[in-house]
């Protein structure tokens, strides 16, 4: 059997069979394994990646069992970080999913399961007694990934926020608003601290709007067109727009919006169609970057983040915005194709089921200074359409060859042009 076969059938096997434990080796799984539908497999590999680490912190033993792999290259800041990148991440990813009702399937049974897990987490993240208290103060880059925890919070409120305790609740605003003493850059990291001021307007918490307002004007000023923003001054041809521009910008003015907000001379509604017209458009490119094999180009900056480079068209489906140019079956097939071709290697995944550092595979020297394990788990952030139930149709409509697949087999496909928004 082709190991990407073999790959695929093991992950479906966990989500489909029940619950069997994430951090096996995929080389558990028999030969007879079917790869079941396309969800199936999806969430066969969302387990992966979330049981060992959700497990490990609802006890308070992240930082006990986590081995931590650093870039070759570690530029020297403080490593504590690397366990909220992993939370943080993670749990941002697989918010909509956990959102989902409880039903008796295997599937629901899990996501209980999961669920609780993450709320235990959430409480060890912030509770000082604890081993996985979090470094909420080990520079910067605390600043970034406390976004990502609080992102999760934003998208699955009724699932993550709601039920946490009145103590893990309070501690959880006092860290993020200590979060204030760190001055972002400006580049990308204008969107982090934006996206923790969303979320403390969300709970009903003061949150300041010169930090959500001058991020949103910023990045509204490094839109260079046809669905491309810059990260700050110059442009980058890499994949931020994926990890951070869009999904945080056009999430913040949703917030905004919803609360009525103030925004000197805009309006939030105004702003946010326009970034999901742009984020649209920025789909569109992503989607005819899929080659007819799954592959997509390896440029830029944090390529070892993996499949999140699609993060964008993980969120237009889950929310059941994709443009009219991509059918939801097409879309489907392509995510799919590429996480196969991402996915295939064993060696993205330690023998004790952590992700490791690399694209296909594991690769440490393509880390960059600022890379660790905890890091990849924003590859999470691809399986956000998860969150629509089995029935719906992104899941259920007829797979679709997609873009570079009709071109390369001589078929005919739409031509494509800039675009004025």
């Amino acid at each position: 059997m082709k190991r990407r076969h073999f790959m695929g059938s093991a992950l479906a096997a966990a989500a489909v069979a029940g619950l069997a434990p994430a951090s096996a080796p995929a080389a558990t799984a028999t030969a007879a394994t079917t790869a079941g539908t396309d969800r199936d497999w999806m969430l066969g590999l969302l387990q992966r990646m979330a049981e060992p680490v959700l497990t490990a912190m609802a006890r308070g033993e992240l930082k006990k069992r986590f081995a931590l792999e650093l870039s070759p290259t570690w530029d020297g800041r403080s490593p504590d970080v690397a366990y909220l990148e992993c939370f943080g991440r993670l749990i941002a990813g697989i918010a909509p999913w956990l959102a989902l009702p409880d039903d008796a399937t295997a599937e629901g049974r899990l996501r209980a399961r999961l669920r609780q897990l993450a709320l235990q987490s959430y409480a060890h993240a912030v509770d000082p007694a604890s081993p996985d208290y979090l470094g909420w103060r080990s520079g910067g880059q605390a600043l970034v990934d406390s976004s990502y925890f609080t992102n999760a919070l934003i998208r699955a409120p009724q699932a993550l926020w709601q039920p946490l305790d009145a103590t893990t609740k309070r501690r959880i605003v006092a860290e993020i608003k200590g979060l204030r003493r760190v001055e972002p850059p400006y580049i990308n990291w204008m969107l982090f601290a934006a996206m923790n001021e969303a979320f403390l307007l969300s709970v009903g918490e003061e949150a300041d709007p010169m930090r959500t307002n001058v991020a949103i004007r910023k990045v509204n000023e490094w839109y260079v067109g046809d669905g491309w923003i810059k990260d700050g001054e110059t442009f980058h041809f890499d994949y931020y727009n994926s990890y951070v521009m869009y999904p945080m910008l056009l999430e913040i003015l949703e917030v905004l919006e919803r609360h009525n907000a103030p925004f000197w001379n805009g309006k939030p509604a105004d702003l946010r169609a326009q970034a999901l017209k742009r984020m649209q458009r920025y789909g569109e490119h992503l989607e005819r970057f899929v080659s007819p094999t799954g592959t997509y180009p390896p440029i830029g900056r944090s390529l070892t983040y993996r499949t999140a480079v699609f993060q964008p068209l993980a969120l237009l489906a889950w929310r059941k915005q994709l443009p009219a140019s991509l059918p939801e079956g097409q879309v489907r097939a392509a995510m799919r194709a590429v996480h196969d071709a991402v996915w295939s290697d064993p060696t993205n995944f330690t023998k004790d089921g952590w992700l490791t550092l690399g694209f296909v595979g594991h690769h440490p020297e393509l880390a960059d200074i600022y890379s660790n394990n905890g890091s990849m788990y924003i590859a999470s952030a691809s399986l956000l359409a998860l969150g629509l139930p089995p029935g719906d149709s992104y899941w259920t409509s007829p797979a679709q060859d997609w873009t570079q697949k009709k071109a390369f087999a001589g078929r005919a496909f739409p031509k494509d042009y800039a675009v004025s928004y």
